[in-house]
């Protein structure tokens, strides 16, 4: 049975992937204010964690234990427009790393409900860094 960590080519893909994404993401003016300006080890956790949710080596949990992504992510402000823009990015990432496009969809399935569950602030608030934060309710929008 091949795993989407397979289908994505493994270590190897992976790190295209990443790779691939985090050069947008520094040069990006809507995600860029939520993540460090050395983004050297939110990459490395961003591989180990796909390694793992792609169903290959448990590199996350091995060092960190469960992902418990929401609470990971609780302290930024994560909108839906932030969760789209990350979405966006990832696809550009996937097709640079030369992903064939089925393989991309069916990542994309597991991907957009992920990004969808990290949103805990409306668009409107997501500059106010004493806003509460929590669950709200998004629909997708097409891309």
């Amino acid at each position: 049975m091949t795993t989407l960590y397979d289908a994505l080519g493994g270590e190897q893909g992976i790190r295209r992937i990443v790779d691939a994404f985090y050069r947008r993401v520094a040069e990006d003016p809507i995600l860029k204010p939520i993540f460090p300006d050395d983004l050297t080890e939110t990459a490395r956790r961003q591989f180990l964690f796909f390694s793992q949710f792609f169903g290959g080596p448990a590199l996350y949990s091995a060092e960190f234990g469960s992902p418990m992504l929401r609470a990971r992510h609780l302290k930024f402000p994560i909108s839906p427009r932030r969760a789209e823009r990350w979405l966006k990015l990832m696809g550009e990432a996937f097709d640079e790393a030369g992903i064939d496009p089925l393989t991309k969809e069916l990542a994309f399935a597991r991907l957009t409900k992920t990004a969808m569950h990290m949103v805990n602030i409306p668009d409107e608030e997501e500059n106010n860094s004493d806003a509460p934060r929590g669950r709200i309710n998004v629909q997708r929008a097409e891309l």
